[in-house]
């Protein structure tokens, strides 16, 4: 009989038990230290080579931005609703004053960043041909020369008065450009007692393990190359859990996250428990993978700092770094749009209002039309199908508010609900029609629909909308009220009643 030589490997993280709003709600306070730069990205159409060289000619319609390197982090943090400061060393020229300008429209701080006149700002930008999808034919890079002694002494200075300021993680993104220096990483040390969570996304992870990193995030190359050896190219997760004491060891005693682009990340924790792995949502173009490794430290980094177990971190960081790759160029995740990736994964998830709110924000931006509908779904039916398949033709997509428990009974009496609010969320999200679920503890929905002012509210049943309560307060808000096909004989309590009357009679018998 043969005997596999694979190491156990659990497959799949926990679905997280806490929400992406978890991050907003605490806002953690996080530094980021390292190296920053800008990415940029110009494009256009390319119908004819050059008559000086067999090259395409790009005629240019679009150039954009956006930080990249420890800045993309910073960004990422930010989005997901941190705190954030970065400190770095950045050119005082026009890309150093693009790079502030977008951090500061994202929300992170800068004015302990260092402008070296000296040293332009790193920059990476890619030419990119055709009509979309496009695809990369050239990138040129502006690369800073090492700092000087008074640059890097500045720095040190900087992240000494930062540190001074207590945070709830330290992330490192160290870039291999300069930043880090030996100087740099002592001014580091001699705080790291003071440090709750520090976390290391670095080319190079050997100098930093003196530092005791609470947690690691390199790929595959870069944990081949702390451990001395060649890159992995077979099954990169059986190499990883076969070497999981190993990496360990090396990085300082950190939880080693091994990023593997498609392949997902896999969780080395210390100790011996099993390493994890979470395969990726979709594979996506390397065009696409630009920053998701930023992005996914990002998330992990803010999900720890706001309490969030490291299983369910690493879960809430995937799910960030997929909706990373589901974009161009280099982009963060915002909560919206990482609880909009959660609830997709599990759309029976009763949603918080904030979070709700957040998704609804999300798919606003991208003009689509929000149908509301509210209920108790005690006891699902063929009626209550058909109303929310034609609910759902009414927009892009559809909100179902539950009652809660209570609210069911004081409206439908103490015998119910005869299914509990996360049994009734669990059988209506499973229906194709619906997209987001929430629940409501009033009798009625109007709070909740001040809060989300649906483009069209429907109800199904024998009502006008004069009947209705919500009406006012719906157009009031600029939506419109949508009464749908009514299914005689098919409502929840005739369904109960009926079997009452069945038990009833073989009790008789």
């Amino acid at each position: 009989m043969a005997v596999s030589t694979h190491p156990p490997v659990e497959r799949g993280f926990p679905a997280p038990v806490t929400s992406a709003g978890l991050i907003a709600e605490r806002r953690p306070r996080v530094l980021v230290v390292g190296d920053a730069l800008l990415d940029g990205w110009v494009s256009g159409p390319a119908r004819r080579t050059g008559r000086d060289g067999p090259v395409p000619v790009i005629e240019l319609n679009d150039a954009r931005t956006a930080p990249g390197g420890a800045a993309n982090t910073a960004a990422a943090l930010a989005a997901l609703g941190a705190e954030v400061e970065l400190v770095a060393v950045l050119g005082d020229d026009h890309d150093g004053r693009t790079l502030r300008r977008a951090l500061a429209e994202a929300g992170v701080r800068t004015d302990r960043c260092v402008l070296d006149p000296a040293r332009p700002t790193t920059a990476k930008r890619r030419v990119m041909a055709g009509d979309p999808p496009e695809h990369l034919v050239a990138r040129f890079d502006v690369t800073s020369p090492p700092m000087g002694t008074a640059a890097s002494r500045a720095l040190a200075d900087q992240v000494t008065d930062a540190l001074a300021e207590g945070r709830d993680a330290v992330l490192v993104a160290d870039y291999g450009l300069g930043a880090l220096c030996e100087r740099v990483r002592r001014r580091l040390g001699r705080a790291r007692s003071r440090m709750s969570l520090l976390v290391v996304d670095a080319h190079e992870l050997a100098p930093w393990a003196a530092l005791h990193p609470d947690a690691v995030t390199p790929s595959a190359e870069e944990a081949a190359r702390l451990i001395g050896e060649p890159e992995p190219s077979g099954d990169r997760v059986a190499w990883a859990a076969a070497r999981q004491r190993a990496l360990v060891e090396a990085s300082g005693g950190a939880e080693v996250l091994l990023t593997l682009d498609v392949d997902g990340v896999v969780q080395l924790p210390r100790g011996d428990a099993v390493p994890v792995h979470q395969a990726a949502a979709a594979a996506a173009p390397a065009s696409r993978a630009c920053g998701a490794g930023d992005v996914f430290t990002a998330a992990w980094t803010a999900s720890r700092a706001s309490g969030a177990e490291p299983a369910v971190a690493a879960a809430l960081a995937q799910a960030a770094a997929d909706v990373a790759v589901s974009r161009d160029g280099t982009v963060v995740c915002t909560t919206g749009a990482l609880t909009a990736r959660l609830a997709a994964a599990d759309p029976g998830a009763v949603l918080g209002h904030h979070d709700l709110l957040s998704v609804l924000a999300e798919h606003r931006a991208a003009g689509h039309r929000v149908v509301f509908t509210n209920g108790c779904f005690d006891v699902l039916h063929r009626g209550h199908v058909a109303y929310l398949r034609q609910a759902r033709r009414l927009g892009d997509l559809l909100v179902v508010a539950l009652n809660s428990d209570a609210s069911v009974s004081r409206l439908k009496g103490p015998s119910r609900p005869v299914n509990p609010l996360e049994d009734r969320a669990g059988v209506i999200g499973a229906l194709s029609a619906v997209d987001l679920v929430t629940a409501f503890e009033a009798d009625s929905p109007v709070e909740l629909l001040e809060l989300v002012r649906p483009d069209v509210y429907a109800k199904g049943g024998d009502y006008t909308p004069e009947m209705l309560p919500e009406t006012p307060v719906v157009e009031a808000l600029g939506g419109e009220v949508r009464i749908l096909d009514y299914l005689a004989d098919h409502s929840t309590s005739a369904i109960v009643a009926r079997a009452q009357a069945l038990s009833n009679q073989g009790g008789a018998g």
